[in-house]
């Protein structure tokens, strides 16, 4: 009896360590790539946001380009952007997100003149043309000034 007791106890010991090792990590098959990467613009206090392709679709980050337009405001087209595309820092500043580059933003201050349906009709900022976030900009900000993490 003793000697099959010690065999059970023998067997439960192989089992618990096998299901032990089934537990392990394996850094192998870990995804090692950082969803973004924030780097300051030399000379300024304004950051480069580089997302990875992965981080991009997560979010469903979306781009539009700063347009010229006729409003009903105005005789003449406008500079506009989409109001998705605005955020505002604590001090009340207006800021977009540029994207010079694919998968790369950075924040550019605007002075919104005022707001048109889904439209926000500028006073200063960035050229038409150029390429910005609108849909997104939120975790755009939020990872540049490591928000929620």
């Amino acid at each position: 009896m003793q000697k099959h007791m010690n065999r059970m106890t023998a067997l439960a010991l192989v089992i618990a360590v096998m299901l032990l090792a089934a537990c392990k990590k394996t850094h192998g098959t870990q995804d090692t790539e950082h969803p973004a990467e924030v780097k300051k613009v030399e000379g300024t206090e304004l950051s480069r946001v580089t997302l990875s392709e992965k981080a991009m679709q997560r979010i469903d980050l979306k781009t539009d380009l700063v347009r010229e337009q006729r409003v009903s405001r105005s005789a003449s087209p406008q500079k506009v952007v989409p109001y998705s595309s605005l955020i505002y820092d604590p001090q009340g500043q207006c800021w977009i997100y540029t994207c010079p580059q694919p998968r790369t933003f950075v924040r550019h201050k605007v002075e919104v003149d005022y707001i048109e349906g889904d439209l926000a009709v500028l006073k200063d900022g960035p050229p038409i043309g150029t390429v910005i976030a609108s849909v997104g900009v939120a975790e755009l900000y939020g990872t540049e000034f490591k928000v929620g993490h």
